[in-house]
């Protein structure tokens, strides 16, 4: 590392090395290559006098890409292309001539972002499989558990806290379903010439206008793209960025709630994030234990859903046919919201793989709230006893207030429950207190809710996507 330049934290720090590698110098030149491959192999076959030489001699040299001479050429023609040409182009003499044959700088530039972005989501996809595999089975295990929920983050009424991750885990399924909508309908550019036109390919066909649209599928073909974009000027439209990277944001924005509750819940010490024997939580305060992954989840979150906007300005200045104030821009907005969201899911997939649920904690606080939210059931319970409901309600209301102040103004418990029973007015039920006040009976439906939601919309999921589930990584360099 070169301590004396400035270092990216998502490629030194955070990302894994799947998604480093697909936006590396190595992935984007290598690609061009191929593209240049493809071009030439297509083009012979369409009849266009290129050698199995030439062909042979582009297929040797794919990977070993000469940066050193690139560089140098770079630095003399100012076009980053036209150097990479020169320089595929001195490592195969005979084929130079043909490279590149009928293309503009946009098919090269173009479809290898294409190619990375749909690269890139197929690892976002297979890390998002895992989050949600690792939550639905934090989910089941605790759809039982009664949890007090908040609404305002104020007291209200209990849920479950399987039921509560159950709510996350219904975002990052929404996150999958679009993922695989943009994924399925990404288009390829493939051969569309300087302004869209194909003039120059229609020309190397002698005005053979089958010949260019069969190239052109041939090409996005080659390339893995079943799907290429009606329409373009130099460069496709770019709406499409737009739209991959609001997906992105949609995986962002879903993080970031689901790690601020995880901080909230945190500080209410019901549950806490993975923690290690030799970690440190603060500098000066020894003891603290600060939810130091759920932050980061939050901080880059923030980032990434703010990228797509940066694309939707890029789009709405596009001059024409082509003008050039995208490209130094998008180097930066395509290549980070990928690795962005990379490390969001690898930190969400530590998290959720060692997230710790203290029972004690979360039962003292259902029972601390719990007497205020049972007071209906009892005053019911009461009048099939004989009581009188009007009377019974006066009662319940003087003790809650007395109970509020004691817990207000003393520090002390909820005795509210110990004030009702020790009331003749509900002398008729003393005994049956603690039945009708048990939490179980005050979740509703929410056990059955997630069970219903894991076995019809997550386990079938999860089951045809058992082969790309199998290869996800959590793999972030710094959790």
């Amino acid at each position: 590392m070169d301590y004396n330049s400035y270092q990216n934290p998502l490629t030194g720090r955070y990302a894994g090395p799947e998604m480093n590698y697909n936006w590396s110098p190595h992935k984007k030149h290598s690609t061009w290559r191929r593209l240049w491959l493809a071009l030439a192999e297509e083009e012979q076959k369409l009849g266009l006098d290129i050698t199995d030489e030439q062909i042979a001699e582009m297929r040797q040299h794919l990977d070993d890409v000469n940066f050193d001479v690139a560089e140098a050429f770079e630095k003399e023609l100012r076009h980053d292309v036209m150097s990479h040409v020169h320089a595929f182009g001195q490592q195969c003499p005979k084929a130079m001539p043909i490279i590149h044959l009928g293309a503009t700088s946009c098919y090269v530039t173009d479809n290898t972002e294409l190619i990375q972005m749909r690269d890139g989501l197929k690892i976002l996809k297979a890390k998002l499989l895992k989050l949600i595999a690792q939550l639905a089975d934090f989910c089941d295990k605790y759809r039982s558990m009664p949890t007090l929920g908040f609404t305002h983050y104020q007291p209200a009424q209990l849920t479950t806290v399987g039921k509560r991750f159950a709510l996350y885990l219904q975002d990052f399924m929404l996150d999958l379903e679009e993922l695989e909508f943009e994924s399925a309908n990404l288009p390829f550019r493939s051969v569309k010439g300087t302004t869209g036109t194909q003039a120059s390919f229609l020309a190397l066909f002698n005005r053979d206008f089958s010949k260019v649209t069969e190239l052109e599928k041939r090409v996005a073909a080659r390339m893995g793209f079943d799907k290429i974009i009606d329409l373009s000027g130099q460069t496709y439209t770019r709406k499409v960025d737009y739209k991959v990277l609001s997906v992105l944001s949609g995986i962002g924005q879903s993080a970031h709630k689901m790690a601020t509750d995880i901080r909230l819940l945190a500080n209410l010490r019901e549950l806490e994030e993975p923690f290690g024997k030799k970690q440190i939580g603060s500098s000066a305060m020894a003891y603290k234990r600060n939810p130091m992954r759920s932050e980061r989840v939050c901080s880059l979150s923030r980032y990434l859903m703010n990228l797509p906007l940066n694309c939707a300005q890029t789009h709405s200045v596009q001059w024409f046919e082509r003008t050039l104030d995208d490209s130094a821009n998008r180097r930066l907005a395509l290549s980070e919201a990928f690795l962005t969201a990379d490390v969001v899911l690898s930190t969400l997939i530590n998290i959720t793989d060692g997230l710790q649920v203290w029972p004690n904690v979360i039962a003292k606080r259902v029972r601390a709230e719990l007497p205020f939210m049972a007071t209906e059931n009892l005053m019911m319970a009461a009048v099939k006893k004989g009581g009188d409901r009007q009377e019974l309600h006066e009662v319940i209301r003087e003790h809650s207030m007395a109970a509020a102040r004691r817990i207000k103004e003393e520090g002390g418990d909820n005795d509210l429950l110990e004030r009702l029973r020790n009331d003749a007015a509900f002398a008729s039920i003393k005994d049956d207190f603690d039945t009708i006040v048990n939490p179980n009976d005050f979740i509703g439906c929410a056990p059955e809710q997630v069970e219903r939601y894991l076995n019809e919309k997550v386990r079938p999921v999860l089951k045809k996507e058992s082969e790309i589930l199998a290869s996800a990584k959590g793999d972030a360099v710094n959790v």
